[in-house]
């Protein structure tokens, strides 16, 4: 299997966009699957339409099901911690995508994005892992 780490900052973004890395790993490899994981707890991965009001929308989202408050028993580091590692749960932390000769086989609007509430932590790494199918 070939593998790749993609080093990410995305500094106070909620949402950066992976998808130009992950098409430019998989360009020239053929038919296949890869497999995108955010090694985080703190961190997920995503489909989304960006750039149509979804990034706001998705925060709002994560705002009313995440609070950043003191309700949560994980509570070392910024006020509300204890939802950035909840946040795996709904936002899972890793994709599987069909790539059709070299190209990701996506719908129009949708980009990958790498979902981070954890400010306390802006660098991150997200792997590639790519399946030749014969």
């Amino acid at each position: 299997m070939d593998s790749t780490l993609l080093d990410v900052t995305s500094g106070d973004r909620l949402v950066t966009d992976l998808t130009a890395e992950v098409a430019q790993f998989c360009r020239g490899r053929g038919d296949g699957l890869v497999h995108v994981f955010a090694p985080h707890a703190t961190a997920g991965l995503a489909l989304m339409e960006l750039g149509s009001g979804s990034e706001p929308d998705l925060q709002g989202v994560l705002d009313r099901i995440l609070p950043r408050d003191d309700r949560y028993r994980h509570r070392h580091g910024s006020p509300g911690h204890g939802a950035d590692h909840l946040l795996p749960v709904l936002v899972s932390p890793s994709l599987v995508l069909p790539v059709l000769d070299g190209e990701l086989a996506l719908g129009t609007w949708q980009s990958v994005v790498l979902v981070d509430t954890n400010a306390d932590n802006p660098h991150r790494q997200v792997r590639c892992s790519w399946t030749p199918v014969r």
